[in-house]
């Protein structure tokens, strides 16, 4: 109900229209006394990343898979790159992991190099065929191919 002030001798009566401050003041005082205290108790969440890590020894051959600009695909081994269909870079990299032996075949490791422009849906692709057809070792370059 609005306050009422009255003149005088009762001639006329009116109505005062301002907002009482003092109620919400006191409430934000209250909220900010609250959030000083709380602060220095909430201790910062460490969130844990993936690092690149070194592995102890360095595969003893490596198979590149390279994705070019408009996602041509290239493999390279020690000797020679070829271009190569997604089809038939599968057996492609099975037939290099073979020819080394079959004991060198676990130490090849398979990286994917991919221009920067390449989209990312593009060298999930070849991992995912690679995977797919058994090849276990396959990782992805941190460095850019331009």
């Amino acid at each position: 109900m609005p306050a009422v002030a009255s003149r005088g001798h009762g001639r006329g009566r009116r109505t005062i229209n301002e907002i009482n401050m003092v109620p919400f003041i006191d409430v934000m005082l209250v909220l900010l006394i609250i959030f000083m205290v709380t602060a220095p108790l909430i201790t910062p969440s460490l969130i844990d990343l993936p690092s690149v890590g070194k592995a102890a020894r360095q595969p003893d051959q490596i198979i590149q898979v390279i994705v070019g600009k408009n996602e041509k695909l290239e493999l390279k081994t020690d000797a020679q790159t070829a271009p190569i269909a997604l089809k038939d870079l599968a057996a492609a990299v099975q037939r290099a992991q073979g020819a080394k032996g079959s004991a060198a075949a676990v130490g090849t490791a398979v990286v994917i190099s991919a221009d920067k422009n390449v989209k990312y849906e593009s060298v999930v692709r070849v991992m995912d065929t690679l995977q797919r057809a058994g090849i276990q070792r396959v990782g992805l370059s941190v460095q850019l191919v331009n």
